[in-house]
């Protein structure tokens, strides 16, 4: 197994791409599952390039329907989808993985594979789409150094605090210079202070340039960090704000 060396990084400049085409469009969007669950019913929604909105709402309200149709995790029972010009519904499955690459996603438990470093664990977004090598090796120190685990690059997973394993997430996802992170409850495993310093790290990815799309149960982030929120009640988007609150007690 490979060896990574801790060198740091003279600029993070260059760490997210042209975000210039990033959007999400639903139009009139509903998901019933096989066992007649109605997730969705008739969403209309549009997020622009370099927002960053929160996902707010009840357990079972949606929310996690919501963010998965994005990255085609599930399919729409009706409606259309757009995320970076992409027809999400009427996408081959063979280009699922291209629009896949305009997408990072960060999830609640991490989903590491632990049998790789924490560098190697990043290295993997990037050799799936057959990235060159050395390529790889240096974006790989880029987004380490970003999220603070620069002496960190061979550390295995259940060596890392759970702070450190999403930190390592959160660089996985943006190792291929995403246009979109989405981040289906990222701080829901974590202690407050580490949920924080994780939500700074958001907050300077999306001042980059990237669009973010956080859904979270997180009243204090919400209200504190103040962003655009869409709340979803019954499989509805009931409220959406500029710089709006959480708006529902714990």
């Amino acid at each position: 197994m490979k060896q990574w060396t801790h060198t740091r990084s003279n600029s993070l400049k260059c760490l997210v791409e042209d975000v210039s085409k990033a959007m999400i469009e639903m139009q009139d969007v509903w998901k019933t599952y096989p066992n007649g669950v109605s997730a969705l019913r008739g969403i209309d929604v549009k997020i622009g390039r370099g927002e960053f909105v929160y996902v707010v709402g009840s357990s079972g309200a949606g929310k996690s329907t919501f963010i998965k149709l994005m990255y085609r995790e599930v399919r729409p029972s009706k409606g259309s989808i757009f995320v970076n010009g992409f027809n999400v519904e009427k996408l081959k499955e063979g280009k699922i993985p291209l629009m896949r690459r305009q997408i990072g996603v960060v999830f609640q438990d991490f989903k590491l594979l632990p049998q790789l470093t924490a560098a190697e664990n990043v290295a993997f977004a990037m050799e799936v789409i057959e990235a060159p090598r050395k390529k790889i090796k240096t974006r790989v120190k880029e987004v380490m150094e970003l999220v603070g685990l620069g002496s960190k690059l061979n550390a295995l997973p259940n060596q890392l605090s759970g702070g450190e394993q999403q930190r390592v997430a959160v660089a996985r996802a943006l190792v291929n210079h995403p246009a979109v992170i989405i981040a289906d409850e990222p701080t829901g495993n974590l202690d407050p202070e580490t949920s924080w310093e994780i939500m700074h790290l958001f907050n300077k990815i999306n001042q980059q340039g990237t669009t973010i799309v956080m859904a979270t149960h997180n009243k204090e982030i919400v209200n504190t960090m103040k962003q655009r929120v869409l709340a979803i009640e019954d499989g509805q988007i009931v409220r959406d704000e500029r710089m709006g609150a959480y708006g529902y007690e714990d």
